[in-house]
């Protein structure tokens, strides 16, 4: 039996968009890197009175994706990469959490991006719960996986000249999540 991280309280905590970032990031040509994230995510934690217990569901909003690029972003939603408008949402559903530590842990589950489902397994530390100026009790996340996005259907390839990728196949993804205790 895995017990919950100090200060973190059974119950339903849900992700405050506010103060919640999902982003991810791409190579471009092999030497750079794109960044990006979607603006409309949401989701919650509900914390048993164990972390095993304990489950996480997420999604984002595919048309709510942004590199700063409008030409880029088209092209991110269309059939070479996320297909969104057959497939609108990215979803998260945990099978599983694996304590390392008091506050850090492997947080294993379904990730269905594109319409095709993989197994994914993010290494997230837990921050610590405080109370916010309006009495809310909160708590904060931060969560890492690399995929790749071949897994998902996604591909698009464009060879450059000295065979690098235009696009990474390795996708990073960082959540940066508020939760808040209903």
């Amino acid at each position: 039996m895995i017990a919950l991280p100090q200060g973190l309280t059974a119950g339903i905590w849900n992700i405050d968009p506010v103060h919640s970032e999902f982003t991810f990031t791409a190579r471009h040509a092999g030497v750079s890197k794109v960044r990006g994230h979607f603006e409309d995510i949401a989701g919650s934690v509900n914390v048993g009175d164990t972390l095993e217990s304990s489950t996480v569901t997420a999604e984002a909003d595919v048309e709510s994706i942004t590199t700063r690029n409008p030409q880029r972003d088209g092209h991110l939603k269309s059939g070479d990469f996320f297909e969104a408008e057959n497939n609108p949402k990215l979803t998260f559903k945990s099978t599983g959490i694996n304590a390392i530590s008091n506050d850090e842990f492997e947080l294993v589950g379904e990730l269905t991006m594109r319409g095709v489902t993989r197994e994914v397994t993010f290494a997230t530390e837990f921050s610590g719960v405080a109370t916010d100026p309006n009495e809310n009790q909160v708590a904060g996340l931060s969560a890492a996986a690399t995929v790749d996005r071949k897994d998902f259907g996604m591909e698009f390839n464009a060879v450059l000249g000295g065979g690098e990728l235009l696009v990474s196949n390795k996708i990073k993804i960082e959540l940066e999540l508020e939760l808040v205790k209903a």
